[in-house]
C-alpha cells in the first residue's frame, strides 16, 4: 500500500483519495510530482494514515465527521437566529406602526367629538340668548335693516348667514312679499302663507312672526338653517 499524507487523516481506495482535513499532496524533495494511485507528502507536521493503527482508523475519521457535521450545524443554527431576529424587528416594526396608526385615528376621534360638543354647546348658548317674537313691539311697517335686525336677535348668530341666503332668494326681506302663482308668502316665502299662523296670528304684518315659524320650520324639516340652505342650494327651493 503506498503511504498518503495528511492533515487530520484520509481514506485511500482504489478509485479515488477522500480528504478531510487539509490534503496536503505529494512531495518529492520540494517539488510537487503526481503519481498513479496516490499523493505523498513530506511537510513535517503530517501525520500518515499508516501510521495510525489501523484499529483507531475507523474512529479517526468518524471523528473527523462528527467534526463536520457540527461545522455544518452551528452554521445552520446561526442563519435560522440571525433569520428570526430578522423577523422579530420586521414584527416590532409593523407593531410599532400599528400603535401609531391606532393612536393618531383615537386622537382624531377624539377631536372630532370634542369639537363637535363645543359646536353643540355654542349653538345651545347662542339659542338661549336669542330673543323671543313677542319680546319686539308692534309697528305698522318695517324696513329691510329693521327686519334683518330682529332676524339677527332671534336667530343663532352660527345660522344666521344660512337664514338670510335663503330670504335674500325668496323675498329679498320683504315681509309682505307675495308669490302670485303659488300663493306663497313672506320672508320665507311660506306655502300657503297661513301657515305661519301656529306663530302668531298677526303673521301677515308682524315679520318677527314670520322669523319665528320660518326658524321653527327649518329646524323641524332640516336641522338647522344651514340644513335648509344646502338644500336650497341643491334644488333650489326648500
Amino acid at each position: 500500500m503506498s503511504r498518503i499524507s495528511v492533515r487530520g487523516f484520509a481514506v485511500a481506495s482504489a478509485t479515488a483519495v477522500t480528504t478531510v482535513g487539509a490534503v496536503v499532496g505529494v512531495a518529492s524533495g520540494n517539488a510537487v510530482q503526481p503519481s498513479d494511485d496516490n499523493f505523498e507528502a513530506t511537510a513535517a507536521d503530517t501525520t500518515l494514515l499508516a501510521d495510525i493503527p489501523a484499529g483507531d482508523q475507523a474512529q479517526v475519521q468518524v471523528s473527523s465527521l462528527s467534526e463536520q457535521a457540527d461545522v455544518q450545524a452551528a452554521a445552520a443554527d446561526s442563519a435560522a437566529k440571525k433569520s428570526a431576529e430578522e423577523a422579530a424587528r420586521h414584527r416590532a416594526a409593523q407593531d410599532a406602526e400599528a400603535k401609531k396608526e391606532a393612536a393618531d385615528k383615537a386622537a382624531k376621534a377624539e377631536k372630532a367629538e370634542k369639537e363637535r360638543k363645543e359646536r353643540e354647546e355654542s349653538e345651545r348658548a347662542s339659542r338661549s340668548a336669542v330673543r323671543d317674537a313677542s319680546s319686539f313691539s308692534a309697528q305698522g311697517s318695517y324696513s329691510i335693516s329693521e327686519v334683518k335686525a330682529m332676524a339677527r336677535q332671534m336667530i343663532p348668530a352660527s345660522q344666521f348667514q344660512c337664514f338670510s341666503n335663503i330670504v335674500d332668494h325668496e323675498s329679498g326681506w320683504n315681509y309682505r312679499a307675495t308669490n302670485p302663482s303659488s300663493g306663497a308668502y313672506g320672508l320665507v316665502q311660506a306655502l300657503p302663507g297661513h301657515k305661519m299662523s301656529s306663530a302668531g296670528s298677526d303673521w301677515q304684518t308682524n315679520p318677527a312672526t314670520q322669523i319665528k315659524w320660518g326658524l321653527s320650520y327649518m329646524d323641524g324639516r332640516y336641522g338647522s338653517p344651514c340644513g335648509a340652505w344646502s338644500f336650497w342650494q341643491a334644488n333650489r327651493w326648500y
